[in-house]
């Protein structure tokens, strides 16, 4: 049976793609099955230092496949195929020690929009359109709502999910969703851009880096004063940070970027 997600390697840069254009790449069963089997690789790939997350067609993604969602009214909660692996492709992407870049090759509804939130960037292009349309079926944007609302400005947040209404990538981007929103003839320039320069950080220092953005929000000013000063130590005496500082001072990219 042909994979509803494709994946692509070079220098460096791992790229999946959503495959499923005729359902709009909904997230069906069989898509998450296939994405979360695609993310594991890049993930334990070692030659992959950037993922790049992107749909093939003129949509992302639709959200969940709705036809998979009709349920016996007899049937238990856990009979919704909803779930599925949608949850641990969350965690995979927000954890993910690797830096991920969201390419939306167009509009994003509903579940499509947790794919993006988790993402580290998100890029897409002036066109597109996004929507909370959960409430509008009677459902909630339960799952999502755990990376997105680590985005979204408060305010932003409630007037989208409980709306439903429609807004363009310029309002993504003022409210967090987004990165950048570029017209689509730039669109992979930029994500080109942001790309080429994760490359040239440091795997581990990228990891930690991302782990810092994350967790130390939650942590009190002189805690976090407190790790930081242990981990800013740590860090410099490593040997990837040795290795960078005696890159910058021979004027040479360090090992880890690629040739």
């Amino acid at each position: 049976m042909t994979s509803l997600v494709h994946k692509e390697l070079a220098g460096g840069i791992a790229t999946i793609t959503l495959d499923s254009p005729p359902n709009r790449n909904a997230l069906s069963v069989r898509l998450l099955g296939d994405l979360e089997r695609r993310l594991n690789w890049a993930l334990t790939e070692p030659d992959v230092r950037v993922i790049v997350l992107t749909g093939a067609g003129p949509v992302f993604c639709s959200g969940a496949d709705l036809k998979e969602q009709r349920v016996e009214p007899a049937s238990g909660v856990g009979d919704a195929p909803v779930t599925a692996s949608f949850p641990e492709i969350l965690a995979l992407i927000w954890e993910s020690p690797k830096p991920v870049i969201c390419r939306l090759n167009g509009t994003a509804r509903a579940g499509g929009l947790g794919l993006v939130a988790a993402c580290d960037f998100a890029i897409a292009p002036v066109t597109a359109s996004f929507a909370f349309t959960e409430v509008r079926l009677g459902v909630v944007p339960a799952m999502i709502s755990v990376p997105v609302l680590r985005r979204l400005d408060p305010r932003a947040a409630a007037e989208y999910f409980l709306t439903g209404e429609v807004f363009d990538a310029a309002r993504a981007v003022e409210i967090g969703l987004l990165t950048r929103a570029v017209p689509a003839e730039e669109l992979d320039a930029a994500v080109r851009h942001y790309a080429g320069m994760l490359l040239k950080g440091g795997p581990e220092a990228l990891a930690i880096t991302k782990r810092l953005v994350r967790e130390l929000p939650g942590v009190s000013f002189e805690e976090g004063l407190r790790q930081m000063t242990a981990l800013s130590a740590q860090r410099f005496t490593s040997e990837e940070g040795q290795e960078g500082i005696a890159a910058f001072m021979e004027k040479r990219p360090a090992k880890w970027v690629p040739s």
